[in-house]
């Protein structure tokens, strides 16, 4: 038996998609623990690009149990659009199985999310404006609905009013916003619950099983380190714990079952929204690496900043998570600047530091100290790490050497294929 956990080391998009989806192959279960449809994993598979929110991306493999835990806010239409998208490109979603007690990302919840993102004016944090953050909070209040609530209608129905006696005033009275009308919700939730209720089960109870049968498992990571609610860059964040500890919380499973835990990152830097960046650059490296590495949002289509690779970040992940492997992406794509800069600590008020700053503002003030290497070329061919050039390797060493984490996987490009498993 295997468990595995994949996460992001640094501010998401690091391309975990492509790695769960490899890792996969060898797991019969993979399961999704935190985060919503604000997450998008783009996977390339038989030449069709997937671009998947809620759906797990083992489903891409025959025959795989594909999880969606108790710690994922559901939004029922995307989902449900989700697996019809994965229908018409011929790939089968009967094996999915959705916890009964995830949380249901109601209308409601995304209105307000674009109503507070509009009141916070220049402060925005520049959510998705998908109903996440809100559909945390009432989980946390403990006004939430659930998938086992969407199963009985009475009760569904009864939460639905309560909730929007209060929330219909918020909107109205305190965004100027326009109020949701009751029956036309509980009509349109009760399709969905049509179509959902024979993917819905005890989650919990079917992973414990699967430990006791000694199934390989592996837990698929949205988001990323430094969007962590408790650990990540305060108050720009995303509203669930996307590392490794989320799992136990996420899919309901205790710590001592998890064996590996891999973090995925990108050979550079990059991130969506605001928020403090040190080895941003808003020049044209960080322009040119944004479009060598098509660096837009699979959710958004946002621009993502870019810059450098920080090892503050990376060896404070591999901290946080408990980290046991690297698997790094985008080195093709680094390697085709004649100069390529590493970030291996900190510059505050003349004090070099390696540590990452719980305040915002302290770490807007650092200064990268930097390390220079030379790039090296096209390197989208080469399927052993024996054939990477010499300035390649120097580079990925440096890396492994700064975190103290041996990388395991090299991606030279966006396919399954593209990919160098370091033995």
């Amino acid at each position: 038996m295997a468990v595995r956990v994949v996460v992001g080391t640094q501010w998401g998009d690091e391309g975990k998609g492509k790695y769960i989806d490899i890792l996969a192959k060898d797991s019969d279960i993979v399961v999704r623990f935190s985060g919503g449809s604000n997450a998008g994993h783009t996977i390339v598979h038989n030449n069709i690009c997937h671009k998947l929110h809620l759906v797990p991306s083992g489903i891409l493999h025959p025959g795989k149990i594909c999880i969606i835990g108790n710690g994922v806010v559901v939004d029922p239409e995307i989902l449900i659009e989700e697996i019809k998208n994965l229908k018409r490109n011929g790939v089968n979603a009967e094996n999915l199985l959705i916890s009964d007690r995830a949380h249901i990302v109601m209308p409601y919840h995304k209105a307000l999310d674009e109503l507070q993102e509009k009141f916070r004016g220049t402060k925005s944090l520049g959510t998705t404006k998908r109903g996440i953050g809100p559909a945390y909070s009432d989980k946390a209040e403990r006004s939430g609905i659930r998938i086992c609530d969407l199963l009985k209608h009475d009760i569904f129905e009864k939460k639905v009013r309560d909730n929007l006696a209060v929330k219909n005033m918020i909107i109205e009275k305190v965004y100027g916003g326009k109020g949701f009308n009751a029956e036309e919700m509980i009509a349109q939730y009760r399709s969905y619950a049509d179509t959902l209720k024979k993917y819905v089960t005890d989650v919990n109870a079917y992973l414990f099983r699967a430990i006791e049968q000694n199934k390989n498992i592996l837990f698929e990571g949205a988001q990323a380190t430094f969007l962590d609610l408790d650990f990540g860059t305060y108050p720009y964040v995303t509203s669930s714990n996307p590392i490794a500890g989320g799992v136990c919380t996420g899919a309901g499973i205790g710590p001592t079952y998890i064996d590996e835990v891999y973090g995925v990152l990108k050979a550079y830097t990059s991130r969506v929204g605001s928020g403090p960046f040190p080895t941003e650059q808003k020049n044209e490296t960080g322009d040119m690496i944004r479009e060598l590495g098509h660096e837009y949002g699979t959710t958004t289509g946002r621009p993502r900043r870019c810059g450098w690779l920080d090892m503050v970040m990376i060896r404070y992940s591999a901290m946080i998570n408990g980290l046991t492997a690297l698997a790094i992406n985008h080195v093709d794509t680094i390697g085709k600047l004649e100069r390529i800069k590493l970030c291996k600590t900190y510059e505050i008020g003349g004090k070099e530091v390696s540590r990452i700053p719980a305040d915002i503002e302290e770490l807007a003030l650092c200064k990268p100290v930097y390390e220079e290497f030379e790039g090296w070329g096209d390197i989208s061919h080469i399927r052993q790490y024996k054939d990477l050039p010499d300035n390649a390797k120097v580079y990925l060493s440096r890396i492994q050497e700064l975190a103290g984490v041996e990388i395991k996987m090299i991606g030279v490009g966006s396919s399954r294929e593209q990919t160098i498993t370091v033995r």
